[in-house]
Parts: C-alpha cells; sequence; structure tokens
C-alpha cells in the first residue's frame, strides 16, 4: 500500500537561497547608507591630539638663532707682508689702544728704508753745497758790482771836472771828449751788474725752492717708508680683548692678509639668522625677546643685512634695556623676533592637521566627545605656538589637531575609547 510522503517546507535548497536574497539585500542597503550619507571612520582617541580653542593673547613672531658679539670688531691685517719674529701678546689677552701685539721683519722693505735714508742725506748735502755756491757766486757778482760803482763815481767826477775845465777853454776837445766817453762807459757798465745781479738773485731763489720741494718730496717719501716699516710691528687700534689671533713664529704673511681681531668690551649685540621667506616683513625697530639665566631680555633690530645667503639673511639687534651678566662672546640664544604688535585673539594650537587641510577646515569634536565633524575654519597670522582663529571656532570648542593623512574623504570620525 502507498504512504503519501510530506514535503518538508525548509530544505537546504531553500534556506540557502533565502540567505543569499537577505545577504544581497543587506549589501545593498549598507551601500545605499553609505553612499547617500556622510562617510564615516571609527577612530581611538589614544591615537588622537585633541586641542580645546580658547581666547588669550597672540603675537606673531619667528624664532631664531642669534650669537653674542661684541658691539664694536676691529679686524687686523697685516699692513705690510713680512716674516713674524715675535708675539708680544697671547690670544685672549686685554690689550690698550697702540700696543704692540706681533713684531714682524721684512728685509726688502727695511733696505727700502736705508736707500731712502741715504737718499735723502745725498739731497741735504747737494742742498747744501748749492747754496754756498749760490752764496759765493753772489759774493761775487756784489763785487763786481761793487767794482762798477766805484768806476762809475770815478769815472763821473772825471767828466763833471772836465766839462768845466773845457767850458773854461783850459783842456781841449779831444781830452773832455775822452773823459766824456768813460763817463758812458761806466754808467753802461753799472747798469749791466745791477741786471747781472737781479736775475741772479732770481735764479739763486727759484733754484733753492726747487731744491727745498725736493727734499721735502724726498722727506715724505722717506716718512711714508718709516711707516711702512713701523708697520712691521703690529699695534692694538682701540682697548679690547684680543681674539682670532692667527700668527707663529717663523710663519710668513701677506700684505692685507687677516691676523686676528680686537672686540670692544663696552657692550654686547646680537646677530641673527633669519629665512629670507621673512625679508619683507623684518626691518630696523622691530623687537626680540629671549631667555637667559630665568629671565625674559628684550632686544630690538638696529640693523638689516639685505644680502641672502645660503636661504637667510642676518640682522644685528641691540640690547633695549640691560645687558645680561654673565654672558660671553660666541653664546648662542633662540630670539623670538615679534612680527606684529600682541593682541587678544582666539587661539588654536598648532598641529600636523594643517598639511592636509592648509587651515581651511578642521575635524570638530562634539560636546559628549564621541563624534568630530569636518569644520571650515578661516586662520590668520600664526606663531611656532599657536594660530589665529577668524572663523568657524568659538572659546571652548575642542578640535582634533593631529594629523589627518590616513582620513582621505572621511567626513566625521566615530570616536572610541579602548
Amino acid at each position: 500500500m502507498d504512504r503519501v510522503i510530506e514535503k518538508k517546507k525548509w530544505n537546504s535548497k531553500r534556506i540557502l537561497t533565502i540567505g543569499g536574497i537577505a545577504a544581497l539585500v543587506g549589501l545593498i542597503a549598507g551601500s545605499i547608507y553609505f553612499t547617500s550619507g556622510k562617510s564615516k571612520l571609527n577612530v581611538e582617541t589614544e591615537r588622537l591630539t585633541i586641542s580645546e580653542v580658547k581666547q588669550g593673547a597672540f603675537q606673531e613672531f619667528t624664532p631664531v638663532n642669534g650669537v653674542v658679539l661684541p658691539l664694536t670688531t676691529i679686524y687686523l691685517d697685516a699692513a705690510e707682508g713680512g716674516r713674524v719674529e715675535e708675539k708680544l701678546v697671547e690670544d685672549g689677552a686685554m690689550v690698550k689702544k697702540g700696543q704692540p701685539i706681533l713684531r714682524m721683519s721684512n728685509t726688502d722693505l727695511e733696505l727700502s728704508l736705508v736707500n731712502q735714508e741715504t737718499s735723502v742725506f745725498n739731497l741735504l748735502t747737494q742742498m747744501q753745497i748749492s747754496r754756498n755756491a749760490a752764496q759765493q757766486n753772489t759774493i761775487t757778482k756784489l763785487n763786481q758790482l761793487a767794482d762798477a760803482e766805484n768806476g762809475y763815481k770815478e769815472a763821473e767826477r772825471l767828466y763833471k771836472l772836465n766839462k768845466k775845465l773845457y767850458e773854461q777853454k783850459v783842456i781841449g776837445s779831444q781830452e773832455f771828449r775822452q773823459a766824456e766817453i768813460a763817463y758812458e762807459f761806466q754808467i753802461k757798465r753799472k747798469k749791466l751788474q745791477e741786471e747781472i745781479l737781479s736775475k741772479d738773485s732770481v735764479s739763486v731763489r727759484q733754484e733753492l725752492e726747487q731744491a727745498r720741494q725736493s727734499y721735502g718730496r724726498t722727506q715724505n717719501a722717506l716718512d711714508v717708508m718709516r711707516r711702512k716699516v713701523g708697520d712691521l710691528i703690529v699695534r692694538a687700534p682701540i682697548d679690547g680683548q684680543l681674539t682670532s689671533l692667527d700668527a707663529e713664529i717663523g710663519q710668513s704673511k701677506n700684505k692685507g692678509e687677516r691676523l686676528g681681531q680686537v672686540d670692544a668690551t663696552s657692550g654686547f649685540k646680537v646677530r641673527a639668522d633669519i629665512d629670507e621667506h621673512y625679508i619683507s616683513r623684518i626691518y630696523t625697530g622691530l623687537m626680540g625677546q629671549f631667555s637667559f639665566a630665568g629671565k625674559d631680555y628684550k632686544l630690538r633690530i638696529r640693523k638689516v643685512y639685505t644680502q641672502v645667503t645660503n636661504g637667510k639673511f642676518q640682522v644685528d639687534m641691540a640690547f633695549e634695556d640691560e645687558v645680561p651678566q654673565g654672558i660671553r662672546r660666541g653664546q648662542t640664544f633662540q630670539v623670538r623676533v615679534a612680527l606684529s604688535d600682541e593682541k587678544q585673539a582666539l587661539l588654536l594650537p598648532r598641529g600636523g592637521f594643517y598639511q592636509q587641510t592648509g587651515g581651511n577646515w578642521i575635524f570638530k569634536v562634539n560636546e559628549n566627545g564621541t563624534m568630530a565633524y569636518k569644520t571650515e575654519i578661516q586662520l590668520g597670522g600664526q606663531n611656532p605656538d599657536y594660530y589665529e582663529v577668524l572663523q568657524g571656532l568659538k572659546p571652548g570648542d575642542k578640535v582634533i589637531t593631529s594629523s589627518y593623512e590616513n582620513y582621505g574623504t572621511i567626513q566625521e570620525l566615530v570616536l572610541k575609547n579602548k
């Protein structure tokens, strides 16, 4: 007898079919949910840096490394080349203006000095000989003039006497004519001697003046040569401390070669290297600040060197109020150079988020700390600690300031605690 077999409602094939349909529906629903809404990402809070936005004093500044230098430094260069014979002062010693530091020798220069002194002596001797010769020549000319004047007076006396005698018919015309000719000759002779003496005097004066000028030039050349030899002894140009002395006994130094420097002890300045990015914002009068021995000190930019080397330019800064006790040449400090005046602003701590957002948006944490939402912001100035917030946030807001490198296009973060 046949038996009717009851058909099962939930066989394995049917179960698999229904399960597949359900999975497909779930996949579709999830896809619709995640594509139609905001993208989310679960993030552990321990891996984040969450900062609070606050109101406070803000000032733009850039930190730079400054080195302490003497207020005045004068370099020692070899005015003349030579061999170092003696070191009279050691590096680091305090010196007085004019104090000898080094003694050098230069055989050629010293020989030139001897030759120049000989030339001056010879010229002086020649001048004396010429002066004596001129005086002797003048004496001779004066004697000749005296003879001419004496002959003139005697011829004049005879001429006048013979003229009277001739007029009285005592002597003949021939005798009178001889006296007259002799008188006219003596007149010409006396005039000629006077002209010779006058011209001789002018010539002597000219020769003496030329000799005096020549001697003066030679003497000046001798003085210059003596100074050049004197420069072989290097002396301190000012009172101060001798530093960076680079000279050893027996060493040869060329003319113009750097030997060292003397630092004035009257004060200090700070020289800082600044990135060329700020060259348009740095000018004389800007203030800086640094800390030393637990106390803050103020500096003011006094000089800007606009030449850029290796992406940096330099400034000299002077102490504004007081110079720290105990600082030394060569010490370095981190100086905060102010780029703006201090003001009240909304402060956002700096962080790695800026590299991905450019400061245009940030993840803002909700009040209960479970979610963080992408929020548009606007930033102003910045310093090494904070950004100035212009729009998008308010005091007390908490934001994620760590790097967003792994977040891609995520719109919301779900914050999870371990």
